[in-house]
Order: structure tokens, then C-alpha cells, then sequence
């Protein structure tokens, strides 16, 4: 709590010093002195919206995360800053602020705060020590797990043993060299409900991934039968003024973003029709609330005979159908910019879960019954699965998040989701394809009859 009380005061000290010597750069050419009082009393309200931003974008929690992650997040975050502090400068000062200072407080601001955050990095990453693990699941979970810990060292999560026969296998017994259990999803309740009541006993720090069950009970509403504790799990089903809110605010950002991105698109277009053969939108049925079907629109990124042959598909990673701008456009999502147009006409949202081909809900929902409650909401252009997974992330996983969000939709969540998404796009890995073959994973060294 200490370290971060004094990260906190840290990034707000250099937040006020990059604008006092902003003032002081600029004006040092001007005579006679312009008054700088309207830039000190804009600063509380820097403070205040930095603090937000900070927060959203995990910028005060620093000691699992790459460097270099960091970097990216303080960028957009200052980005962010300077947009929003120029337009209350805007509404609040008109133009006696001087765009000049805004630019120059943003620059130094990064360089400050970039150099801060790497001595507190570098500081917090040497106090911490790797932890050791206890996975407890099915060998399939497990292989999926200890292949994201491997592609996450940065977490310092040292998986020691993996325990795939939790009635036979002698767990307890290592307990004492685990700092950390982790319980995959497909475990039963009544063994979670004993691994849970074991840590508590013991100290032990416990991550359970959720399934869609332990979903609906995360958000209830207590009752009772006489004297009996009832438990009443909400719908996930945005209310009617949680929708009107939401469509309200979808037309705003629709309208304002297509006037914005016009001269972007029109560059696009060209580019797509010099670069191959074929038209430059590309439309396709999607499942939408309700699954009903709509046309989605989407800038051409593969052939034009992508599927021809193959039949519907998901694309994969270095996928041949790609052509080489729309791979670009894939990374930096400039193909789904005519989506905007879906949103105007009320077919999508700009928060929500991602729209799905007909054919792809069908196999989903026969393989996870609970897929149709995603339908609940308008799909949208982004999500909270989107911020927080990858395009390769498994569709169970993508279907947890999209049911997070639809539990806490509002107007609030949306607002971070679609702050967090800038920084998602400068992410490669956040645009990778499905992966066609999955990482061998030796499970003989992590058993525990051979290392126990």
C-alpha cells in the first residue's frame, strides 16, 4: 500500500512539474509575460482525469507486467490526456490557453513519467520473487494453462506440479512448497468448495477460473424461503434504460467518429482497389440480438475467393487469403472502421460482444449451451473480451468475458472499454489468428508421485 501511495504522489508530482515547466519553456520567448494562473487552476482537473486514466489503463500496478507494456499504456494514456485537457481548455478557456503549452506539458510528461515508471519497475521487479504453483484440473486444462504461464514470464507464476487426479493424487501434501493453487474450470464444485476451504486454512493464495455457473452466482440477489438463504441469480439481460442509454450514446460516437474518419476511409478504399481485385467492402451475414441476422460490413482484407473452396472458416496465423494491406488493416483494425455504419443503424453497438457467422454460433452452441445468452446484447465493435483476450483466445473464454460485461453493462463500463481498446490496438498479438497446431507440454515433470 505504501509503494503505491508513493507511485501515486510520484505521478502527480511530474504531472504538475511537466506543466510548470511547460509554462516556463513557452513563455520564456514572450514579452512581456503572459498570465499563466488559467494553466495552474486547470490542474486539479488534469489530476483528476490522469488518476482515471492511470487506473484504466493498469498504469499503478507495475511489477507483472513487460516494460515495454508499460510504455505503450503510459502513451495512449497520455494521448488521452492531452485530447480530453484540450478540449476542457476548449469549453472552459476558449483560446486563451495556449495550445503550444498542451503540446509541450504532454511531451514532457511522457519523457518524465517514463523514466519514473521504469525506476519504480525496475525496483518492484527485483522485490518480488517467483511463485510457485499448484495447477488442479484435467491434463487438457493444464497443458493450456502452462502454455500461457510460459508465454507470460514477466508474471513470475513457476508452475511446480500439476495434480490431474484430485481424489488420488497426494496434493495436501505439497502444499507447504505451493505459494499459489490455481483450479481450472472443469473441476467439480464440491472439490472446488474443499481446495478453497483447504487455502483459507492455510494460507494459501487460490485462483479459480470460472465457468459460466460460478458466472450467474457471481451477481445475486440474496432472498429466503422461511428462514433459508435463497439465492437469486440476476438475467443477464440489459434492462430498458440501460439499452436507451446505451443506443443514445452508440449514435453519438457513430456520428462523431464516421465525420472524423472520412477522409481515412476514403484513403482505404483507394488503397484496397490498388493493391488487389475486387470490391473494397465486404459484407457478411452476422447472428445478432435476439440471433437475428444482419449484414456486417468490413473493408476487404482477403481475396476475393477467400472461401471458395475451403468453406466458411476462421482465419489463422500468416493465413494465405490474406492479402499483404490486409493484414495491416487487420492489425491496426482499420477494417472493421465501416462497422460504424452498422452501429448508426442500430444492428450493432460499439460495446458487445463480437458479432458471429450463423454457422460458427450453430457449432458454438452445440459445444457450449450457455453460448446463446451472448445474443442478449447487439454484438458490437469492441468488448471486453477484445480488451482483455486475444483474436486466438478459445471461444470459452471469449464467451466469459462477453457474459462479465453483459452483467455489468452501463454506460460507465463502456466508456472504459472503449479507452482501453486504444491501447489494445497497438498490441500484435491482441490480432493473431487461430493456432492451428497447440505447444507440446511434457506433464511427466510437473507430476507429483515423481517430484513430491
Amino acid at each position: 500500500m505504501l509503494r503505491k501511495l508513493i507511485l501515486l504522489i510520484g505521478d502527480m508530482g511530474i504531472l504538475l512539474l511537466s506543466t510548470y515547466l511547460a509554462v516556463a519553456i513557452v513563455f520564456s520567448y514572450y514579452t512581456p509575460k503572459p498570465d499563466a494562473t488559467i494553466y495552474y487552476t486547470m490542474s486539479p482537473v488534469m489530476i483528476i482525469t490522469a488518476g482515471i486514466l492511470f487506473n484504466i489503463n493498469g498504469l499503478f500496478t507495475l511489477s507483472r507486467k513487460r516494460y515495454s507494456e508499460l510504455l505503450l499504456s503510459l502513451a495512449v494514456t497520455i494521448f488521452n490526456l492531452f485530447i480530453i485537457m484540450m478540449a476542457a481548455s476548449f469549453f472552459l478557456r476558449e483560446f486563451a490557453y495556449s495550445r503550444s503549452v498542451l503540446v509541450v506539458t504532454a511531451v514532457l510528461q511522457f519523457l518524465l513519467l517514463a523514466l519514473w515508471k521504469y525506476m519504480f519497475w525496475r525496483i518492484e521487479r527485483a522485490r518480488i520473487n517467483p511463485r510457485n504453483a499448484l495447477l488442479i484440473g484435467s491434463e487438457a486444462e493444464c497443458v493450456r494453462l502452462i502454455t500461457r504461464l510460459n508465454a507470460q514470464p514477466q508474471l513470475n507464476y513457476k508452475v511446480r506440479y500439476i495434480c490431474n487426479n484430485y481424489e488420488d493424487d497426494p496434493w495436501q501434501k505439497i502444499a507447504e512448497t505451493i505459494d499459489l493453487i490455481i483450479v481450472c474450470s472443469d473441476m467439480g464444485l464440491k472439490d472446488k468448495a474443499e481446495i478453497v476451504h483447504f487455502c483459507h486454512k492455510h494460507g494459501k493464495q487460490v485462483f479459480l477460473i470460472p465457468d459460466v455457473y460460478e458466472l450467474f452466482c457471481s451477481s445475486v440477489e440474496l432472498d429466503k424461503i422461511d428462514d433459508i438463504p435463497v439465492f437469486c441469480p440476476r438475467y443477464l439481460k440489459p434492462n430498458l434504460e440501460q439499452r436507451s442509454l446505451k443506443r443514445i450514446m452508440d449514435i453519438l460516437v457513430s456520428a462523431i467518429a464516421l465525420s472524423v474518419l472520412c477522409p481515412i476511409m476514403l484513403l482505404i478504399a483507394i488503397a484496397i482497389k490498388l493493391d488487389s481485385r475486387g470490391p473494397v467492402f465486404y459484407s457478411q451475414i452476422r447472428t445478432g440480438r435476439d440471433e437475428k441476422p444482419f449484414k456486417v460490413y468490413k473493408f476487404r482484407s482477403m481475396r476475393q475467393d477467400a472461401e471458395k473452396w475451403s468453406g466458411p472458416v476462421l482465419a489463422t496465423e500468416n493465413d494465405p487469403r490474406i492479402t499483404k494491406l490486409g493484414k495491416f488493416f487487420r492489425t491496426t483494425r482499420l477494417d472493421e472502421l465501416p462497422q460504424l455504419f452498422n452501429v448508426l443503424m442500430g444492428d450493432m453497438s460499439i460495446v458487445g460482444p463480437r458479432p458471429e457467422r450463423p454457422f460458427f454460433v450453430e457449432q458454438f452452441k452445440a459445444e457450449i449451451p450457455e453460448y446463446l445468452y451472448r445474443h442478449n446484447v447487439k454484438p458490437g465493435i469492441t468488448g471486453l473480451a477484445q480488451v482483455n483476450g486475444k483474436y486466438n483466445t478459445t471461444p470459452y473464454d471469449k464467451l466469459i468475458y462477453d457474459l462479465i460485461y453483459i452483467q455489468k453493462c452501463n454506460i460507465v463500463t463502456d466508456l472504459v472499454i472503449m479507452l482501453q481498446t486504444i491501447r489494445v490496438l497497438m498490441i500484435k498479438s491482441s490480432t493473431e489468428g487461430v493456432r492451428e497446431k497447440g505447444e507440446k507440454v511434457d506433464l511427466s515433470r510437473y507430476e507429483i508421485n515423481e517430484i513430491g
